[in-house]
């Protein structure tokens, strides 16, 4: 009987983009990375080089997914680590966003006209499961709000936990287990930015 080797999940958020540069919600909205997101991503791939790794996969948005061809990889396409679906906040700032909903918060009151809490909890869930299923070391690229979305799940937090963990562009993140307690999951590095410096 083999005994299954819980994972170690790292998580790269893709480069810069224009909207990200600028703080405008980019869920859908299938927009490049800019010449230093390119050159950014890159350098995820120089901070992950001697690692190896069972299973990489991406978001098929091209941020995502071309941040892990220029890091060195070739991911499979997850379409559940698509950006949250922003729905009417597609492309507007959090100040826009609560000129016209004040007191507005993503990770309590959802998108309108897109996903909802409880939507993007069961899209994650879902995965959460999937990933905790896999043995050895797992890569992730993918977008800041669903990321955090992910850890906070991980960890088995409720979604608004998220709000906690900010992530920029091209870092670095490890979700494990307590060394202690493999039942036990854990956020063993998070927004880790040291090979873009």
């Amino acid at each position: 009987m083999t005994t299954h080797t819980p994972p170690t999940v790292y998580l790269a958020r893709h480069g810069e983009t224009a909207w990200s540069k600028s703080g405008q919600h980019t869920g859908r909205t299938d927009i490049p990375l800019t010449p230093k997101g390119e050159a950014d991503a890159a350098k995820i791939g120089a901070r992950l080089a001697g690692t190896a790794f069972a299973h990489v996969f991406s978001s098929p948005l091209q941020r995502a997914w071309r941040t892990a061809e220029l890091a060195g990889f070739a991911p499979t396409p997850e379409p559940e680590l698509l950006e949250w679906n922003y729905g009417e906040c597609e492309g507007l700032k959090t100040a826009e966003i609560r000129a016209r909903r004040p007191g507005w918060d993503l990770f309590r009151d959802g998108a309108p006209g897109g996903e909802s809490v409880a939507d993007i909890q069961a899209r994650i869930d879902g995965l959460v499961g999937r990933l905790k299923a896999l043995s050895g070391n797992v890569l992730l690229f993918a977008h800041g709000h669903v990321l955090r979305v992910l850890a906070a799940r991980w960890v088995r937090q409720p979604v608004p936990f998220g709000r906690a963990l900010l992530l920029s562009t091209a870092t670095v993140s490890v979700l494990g287990f307590d060394h202690m307690a493999m039942d036990e999951p854990a956020i063993k590095l998070w927004n880790d930015d040291r090979h873009l410096q």
